[in-house]
């Protein structure tokens, strides 16, 4: 789009009638400096304060300011997502609406991203939270989420981060995932650093968090690991552990054996022979599911048109493949829309 503002900014809010006006006007002030076009997209999830009414207000008096209304609160990575789909910036910042982030860390953060890299992920190292229910589990979680995923950031939790746009086209979110974004990005081929910024204490309003979250945010690691290692490849997970529980199973029924044979104990009395029945059962119906996920992957990407990889760019090739310009199903060239067709002289 020709008349797209450089910068976009994602803010989702819920029940933050106090903090919008103050985050409004700091983001301003901010952008200011910086001298960018930009939008700022609140996503109003749902709220049941004065926040719907204040959004009106701030969107009729400046232009810049766009609003997405939810019907109900369907949660903050929702919110995000909405936020993502309709931003037109060549860079995507997303935003607490709770006034703990500051805008004065923006012309930074892109200062960062200018510097080659696809994703700026944002550290609070100074926390200003309670540490028993908030600090203490996040440091907790994003330990083991660095561990399984391999992307060692220090603070997924943290909403300010700053994304290329291109990068965002090829991603899909769900539950409480828009944490991982950073992963999906690295696992897509983008260049990932970290920074730290300013957090202050929350000034207004009540915090939405708990620590229930926490505990919904390490399931959905696990689902994380398994698109990332075998969203494609099913059968090597589940073909595997049944491959490891059949072979359980035939080496328990070789000691039954052994002591039928060696020791004359009665197999119909020998557990282990029981336990050899059952780890082979498993084993082949695990196998079996790993048969089935094969068959819903390719039935996914082949229904979809998804390819089961990602361009970064292209020389001397147009970005899509020949026969698939407008078609809407071909994702595959998405990663670096703005730097896809580069010829070589």
């Amino acid at each position: 789009m020709p008349d797209a503002p450089e910068i976009s900014i994602v803010i989702p809010v819920f029940n933050e009638a106090e903090n919008i006006p103050v985050l409004h006007a700091e983001i301003a002030e901010a952008m200011a400096k910086l001298g960018k076009t930009y939008e700022t997209i609140f996503v109003n999830d749902g709220s049941r304060d004065a926040t719907p009414e204040i959004l009106e207000n701030i969107a009729a008096a400046d232009r810049r300011v766009k609003v997405i209304r939810f019907g109900r609160n369907f949660g903050q990575t929702a919110a995000m997502s909405a936020g993502f789909h309709y931003s037109s910036g060549k860079v995507v910042i997303p935003f607490d609406g709770d006034l703990q982030n500051d805008p004065a860390d923006i012309p930074e953060i892109l200062k960062v991203l200018d510097q080659g890299y696809d994703v700026v992920s944002c550290w609070r190292k100074k926390r200003k939270d309670r540490w028993l229910t908030r600090r203490l589990p996040s440091i907790i979680a994003n330990k083991i989420i660095s561990l399984v995923s391999g992307v060692e950031l220090h603070d997924y939790g943290c909403t300010l981060k700053a994304y290329r746009s291109s990068i965002l086209q090829h991603i899909h979110l769900y539950g409480e995932m828009h944490r991982f974004i950073p992963v999906y990005a690295y696992w897509a081929g983008a260049r990932v650093t970290e920074i730290k910024v300013n957090h202050r204490p929350r000034k207004f309003g009540k915090s939405n968090y708990g620590l229930l979250r926490t505990v919904k945010v390490l399931l959905d690691l696990i689902t994380v690991r398994f698109l990332g290692s075998y969203s494609t490849k099913p059968m090597y997970l589940f073909g595997g552990m049944g491959g490891f529980l059949c072979g359980g199973g035939v080496f328990f029924a070789l000691i039954t054996l052994y002591q039928k044979i060696a020791q004359e104990v009665k197999a119909h009395r020998n557990p282990l022979l029981l336990l050899a029945v059952f780890l082979f059962i498993l084993g082949i119906q695990f196998i079996l599911i790993g048969l089935v996920a094969e068959l819903l992957i390719r039935i996914y990407h082949e229904s979809q048109g998804k390819p089961t990889y990602v361009v970064r760019e292209t020389l001397n090739l147009p970005a899509v493949p020949p026969g698939q310009e407008g078609s809407g199903r071909w994702p595959g060239g998405s990663f670096n829309a703005s730097a896809q067709n580069r010829g070589i002289e």
